[in-house]
């Protein structure tokens, strides 16, 4: 029998439950595996717990996309990587949708269990891992700024309010910034920045198109508009096309930029929804690749280059 361990988020979107988990529970075993799961109980407790796991057959996400980012840090720690899935019950869960899954947690697991395990790129910043999105500058703090109590009474529309609060009461800061990419350096004043590897960002459906995971590249876009009512437009434009077609962006795709502030920023970057604790002038970003997925097989064939 195969070994499973779920690392569950209790706080995460919709509450898991002591009555939920034994239904859960009885659908992995129905696959073959033997399964334990464990609640997480503070902020960095997922990554601990999969850093000092032994060896197990699969590890399993169940939370948002903050909790996966943990798991994913903390089998990058490891000599021995495990086989890990990610099962959304966020708010946002931009991963969960992009990797295939609904909102029934019931037929999520089973998407899981009957998918296909791929390798996937994990880009790092400083060293530090993320699964799909790290910005900086205008918005990007919403995630992690939004009171988790309104998250969980209103979902995706608490980080809605709180962007439109935000663009309304708080005045647009710009960054003197110098990047080096693919051989091109550039130097200017932005109002945000955003490194990704994903469709799907914040809520936008096909943020960029034709994306793989599995290419050894992300993407980079550089916002140069840098007043309200320009921001607005280049917002508004993003649920028309994608983020390589709206003017006042530099975008590249690539698997290593460096970036430099002019004065050591006091605002922090947010990792997958999360607070990147990381303050320095300069930031390098590249790529990991070979990271073990199990994920279900409705979305394989847009998501990774055909071998």
């Amino acid at each position: 029998m195969k070994t499973c361990v779920v690392i569950y988020n209790p706080n995460s979107g919709h509450s898991i439950k002591k009555r939920d988990i034994k239904l859960y529970k009885n659908v992995i075993e129905k696959h073959d595996y033997s399964v334990v799961f464990i609640g997480t109980e503070y902020h960095g407790h997922a990554k601990e717990i999969v850093s000092h796991l032994g060896y197990v057959d699969l590890v399993i996400s169940m939370g948002g996309d903050g909790t996966f980012n943990e798991i994913v840090h903390g089998n990058l720690m490891r000599k021995n990587r495990l086989v890990l899935a990610h099962i959304p019950v966020g708010t946002t869960n931009d991963l969960g949708f992009m990797f295939g899954y609904g909102k029934d947690i019931l037929k999520n697991i089973e998407l899981c269990l009957t998918g296909e395990i791929h390798e996937m790129d994990i880009p790092l910043i400083n060293n530090r891992p993320f699964v799909y999105v790290a910005g900086f500058g205008k918005f990007m703090n919403i995630p992690y700024d939004t009171p988790r109590n309104l998250k969980k009474k209103y979902g995706h529309a608490a980080y809605l309010l709180s962007g439109f609060k935000d663009f309304i009461t708080r005045r647009t800061k710009n960054y003197n910034v110098e990047y080096e990419v693919n051989g091109i350096k550039k130097k200017g004043l932005y109002s945000f920045m955003l490194i990704s590897s994903a469709t799907r960002i914040a809520g936008f459906n096909n943020f960029y198109k034709d994306v793989k995971l599995d290419d050894d590249t992300f993407e980079v876009l550089f916002c140069t508009y840098t007043r309200k009512i320009d921001i607005l437009r280049a917002m508004a434009m993003l649920i028309a096309t994608d983020a390589e077609r709206v003017d006042g962006f530099e975008s590249y795709r690539t698997n290593h930029i460096k970036i430099k502030f002019e004065k050591n920023p006091k605002n922090a970057w947010c990792v997958d929804g999360e607070k990147l604790e990381i303050r320095t002038k300069t930031y390098d970003i590249k790529n990991e690749k070979g990271i073990k997925i199990l994920m279900p097989k409705t979305n394989i064939k847009k998501l990774f280059v055909e071998k």
